[in-house]
């Protein structure tokens, strides 16, 4: 196999690396099925990026039941596969096109910007990112001031919406978005406020308080003029969320330090607004943007600023705002992935989303599988690129760990541990595979399988420890054997 650790790492420059993409993009380009047809194909990552997506096949050996076989009287844990066992359909992971991540992007030359967004979004010469969040308006990470999409001088009002802008989206939201689709015209989008214009709200602000409910059908209006002017723009929107942590209220915190963009809602609230204006505005428009309820943390019960399961179960209770809703979003920031099982067993025919909450490390890889574990149907990382001070960020989380990092001096992207890791995971794993059954994990070896739509398995492997670990694999008979490099991640697909 040809050694290419001199391409893989783009801290040969950018120069270079544009000059170089069809070597550096070897990494994690898949193996032909020809090449692997009756072979399994596997690709490892270790934590120390020794490896890095590295491929290499694997060879079948006998029935798991025949007394030649490869596990029977073999070190090492045998886990079996269950084809039978079904549970939820993928539609996509990804990560965000958040304002520090797009600002990020367009401080660098446009051949960069391109190969970077190439990295992440592209199915075969990327690590096939394809379900990305955009902020309506800006977050609370942004190096510019926040903005909604209709600033008004304070005591001013717009009924009629007719200041409504998204020109400020033009500087690099736009442009990054269009070039997301460039690199992978699959991708879907879906979307969350952090505030509804200050004008609207109990603040005169787009920091903290509520939406007052006199302006419920004008804010219902506002979503359909964004929804339809990225429309214009060839960047339709797959999903909306009502409000971002709808539990905030960054006005109520007395050090100003905490004050971002950000609007409480209580679960009454948001079933009142779904039901009586944002879906029926939807209909009215001809939007066939899904409504995901919630969007914040899955702790069981109400826990400070974090309403929890309560909320979104208050939403779904009332049948005529159920029939606007097409899932729940959540974060990860309190309570546990059980929370998203328990809320399946309540509500089984809606789909569920980690919406946001990105993992790091070795462990991270672990964490995402638990999200998954408990019935998420996508996976959406928070804040892609950040530079080595973690900026920019006006917001008073600090973060200095992404999927890349800019280096500011000579502009050059490195891709980070969980570039890879996530690898392991969204260029594997397609919209419409089906989570399967697998046998238990153990403390150092945590593990999950997918069935693609075209019936192929994948099979994803996280050793925690500090040892190497034999594994034998069986799947309808057949099995095979190898071992797992201490503190990595390794990805085994095989056909049908």
């Amino acid at each position: 196999m040809q050694d290419n650790r001199a391409c893989r790492r783009w801290g040969l420059g950018w120069g270079v690396l544009v000059a170089l993409i069809g070597c550096a993009l070897q990494v994690v380009a898949a193996p032909g099925r020809s090449e692997a047809s009756d072979r399994v194909q596997a690709w490892t990552t270790t934590l120390d990026l020794s490896q890095r997506l590295e491929p290499s096949l694997v060879s079948w050996g006998a029935s798991s039941t025949d007394k030649n076989s490869v596990v029977t009287g073999a070190t090492g844990r045998l886990i079996e596969v269950d084809r039978r066992q079904r549970f939820q359909a993928i539609l996509g992971m990804g990560g965000s096109l958040d304002h520090s991540t797009c600002s990020n992007l367009f401080r660098v030359p446009a051949e960069t910007r391109e190969a970077a967004i190439r990295r992440l979004m592209h199915p075969e010469h990327g690590i096939g990112m394809n379900l990305m969040r955009l902020c309506i308006g800006t977050s609370d990470f942004a190096g510019e001031d926040w903005y909604s999409y209709s600033d008004l001088p304070p005591g001013q009002t717009d009924p009629e919406l007719a200041h409504f802008s998204i020109e400020r989206d033009r500087a690099y939201i736009l442009p990054c978005a269009k070039e997301v689709l460039r690199q992978n015209p699959k991708a879907l989008f879906f979307a969350s406020p952090w505030s509804p214009p200050g004008w609207m709200k109990t603040t005169g602000s787009m920091i903290g308080g509520e939406l007052k409910r006199e302006w419920y059908a004008v804010y219902a209006l506002y979503f359909v003029k964004f929804l339809q002017a990225y429309e214009r723009e060839g960047i339709p929107v797959y999903a909306v969320t009502v409000q971002n942590e709808p539990g905030v209220d960054r006005a109520l915190e007395k050090d100003p330090k905490w004050y971002y963009p950000s609007c409480r809602w209580t679960g009454e609230q948001e079933r009142d607004f779904i039901r009586d204006h944002l879906g029926p505005a939807l209909k009215r428009a001809g939007l066939k943007t899904r409504i995901w309820c919630y969007d914040h943390n899955y702790n069981e019960q109400t826990k400070g600023d974090s309403p929890g399961l309560p909320y979104p179960r208050t939403i779904l209770s009332d049948p005529k705002a159920a029939r606007f809703v097409g899932g729940v979003g959540f974060h990860h920031y309190e309570g546990e992935p059980s929370g998203m099982s328990l809320f399946h067993r309540e509500f089984p025919k809606i789909p569920l989303h980690l919406s946001e909450g990105s993992v790091f490390g070795i462990y991270g890889a672990a964490d995402l599988m638990e999200r998954l574990r408990h019935w998420s149907s996508s996976y959406n990382a928070w804040v892609m690129i950040l530079d080595e001070k973690g900026r920019p960020n006006n917001g008073p989380f600090p973060a200095t760990h992404a999927i890349l990092k800019l280096h500011s001096d000579t502009l050059r992207m490195e891709e980070l541990f969980e570039f890879y890791s996530y690898g392991h995971f969204m260029k594997f794993i397609r919209r419409g595979a089906v989570q399967i059954g697998v046998s238990a994990g153990s403390k150092e070896l945590r593990h999950i399988a997918f069935e693609n739509p075209d019936r192929s398995l994948v099979f994803v492997i996280v050793n925690l420890g500090t040892d190497r670990e034999p594994i034998h694999v069986s799947d309808r008979g057949r099995a095979f054997g190898t071992v797992v490099a201490p503190k990595s991640v390794v990805t085994f697909q095989w056909s049908k």
